[in-house]
């Protein structure tokens, strides 16, 4: 049995519980949430079970060496600390990603240079040979985090961006990452027990990931490859034994997951990325404007959706957000509806008081999530908005 070892997983502003949480349910050890990252502990095998599953995780990095540094000489002379060639031998390639929060170093290529001289000349004078540097897809991913003078050495397991998942081909506008829109429904509490509806849906997102949380099917499973099938010790009998395991723990799904958008070419764009994703058996997608809709499920209806606040997309905000807020008082009565927005200001346009309030990033843009609880009948009732933005 191999032994467990540190890794951080890193994720958006906001998410670091739900990750968290996400990490001790699938079973990892010394869950330790910080700021955009949980660290925990698992073995070789956990590792490839994170990357196929995590739903809000970015990145999955495993910790190899740290050390003090406040310039060039010891960066280089830290790096040289460690034996590169039991991660990568000359005839292969690597990338460094650096991130620098220092007063003794400014930039994060100068970084990235110092430390590919280092590993380089390792190589050149045990072998006469040296790796070389390949962007797109190395054999070997270095994380460098420089924090002050503490340096931390990771190998990024994952590769490129854990949110990109593989069923989205076809995307709008301004489409939702992945990761955000899964954290999004995790925020939310959705957990399949109801019907779902996204009623802008745009290149359908929110519906993918709904579907897969519902039937909780593995995030990554569409992905084409993960940094670690390029590493010298890779498995692959250990991680299809893990990918046959997870398979296993897929479940039925008994309720409706719908997706409206006005645009025909948003429909068409959606209707393929759920294809991709093999989950055109659990969603349906309509050409229909929200605003001329109403509630058609029984039972309680969870929403959750990301409308246009981009100053890319023509709308007229106070009129829209008030459109929001009117349909769904008059034409969604025991809804949860959850939605996204950038534009603080609509906020107030919507008409109804929020029963929760989220601060989050979509990129670098401040947002919040909010929800609205519509009753059945004439219920009315005054709500505290919480607010849980993370300070």
């Amino acid at each position: 049995m191999e032994n467990n070892f540190r890794m951080i997983a890193k994720t958006f502003f906001g998410f670091e519980e739900i990750l968290a949480n996400e990490l001790k349910m699938l079973g990892a050890q010394d869950v330790e949430p910080g700021v955009r990252m949980v660290s925990f502990k698992g073995d070789k095998g956990f590792m490839y079970k994170a990357n196929l599953s995590l739903r809000t995780a970015l990145k999955i990095l495993k910790p190899i060496y740290f050390f003090k540094a406040r310039d060039e000489n010891s960066l280089y002379k830290g790096i040289s600390g460690v034996n590169w060639s039991k991660f990568i031998n000359a005839n292969q390639t690597f990338v460094i990603d650096a991130t620098v929060h220092s007063e003794y170093f400014n930039h994060s290529e100068f970084v990235s240079q110092k430390c590919k001289d280092a590993i380089v000349d390792q190589f050149r004078e045990r072998t006469g040979q040296r790796p070389s540097i390949e962007k797109i897809h190395p054999d070997l991913r270095i994380n460098i985090h420089i924090d002050k003078d503490q340096v931390s050495v990771a190998l990024d397991t994952s590769g490129n961006s854990l949110h990109q998942r593989g069923y989205r081909t076809a995307t709008n506008i301004a489409p939702i990452n992945e990761v955000l829109a899964a954290g999004i429904l995790l925020l939310s509490g959705w957990d399949g027990q109801g019907d779902f509806l996204d009623p802008m849906c745009g290149s359908g997102t929110f519906l993918a990931e709904a579907a897969m949380i519902a039937c909780n099917i593995p995030a990554n499973i569409n992905r084409k490859e993960f940094a670690f099938e390029k590493w010298n010790d890779w498995d692959n009998d250990l991680f299809e034994s893990i990918m046959d395991s997870l398979m296993k723990k897929i479940r039925e799904f008994h309720y409706t997951i719908k997706g409206y958008d006005k645009a025909p070419s948003a429909v068409l764009k959606a209707k393929d990325n759920i294809k991709n994703a093999n989950l055109d058996e659990y969603i349906s997608i309509e050409e229909r404007n929200f605003f001329d809709t109403e509630k058609t499920s029984e039972g309680k209806l969870h929403m959750v959706f990301n409308p246009p606040y981009d100053e890319r997309l023509d709308i007229h905000m106070e009129e829209f957000y008030k459109n929001i807020g009117d349909t769904l008082k008059k034409n969604y009565p025991g809804t949860n509806a959850w939605f996204i927005t950038g534009n603080l200001e609509a906020l107030k346009y919507v008409g109804l008081k929020p029963s929760r309030k989220i601060k989050l990033f979509n990129a670098s843009i401040e947002a919040r999530l909010v929800k609205y609880e519509m009753y059945e009948g004439s219920k009315r009732t005054k709500f505290q908005v919480s607010d849980d933005s993370v300070q």
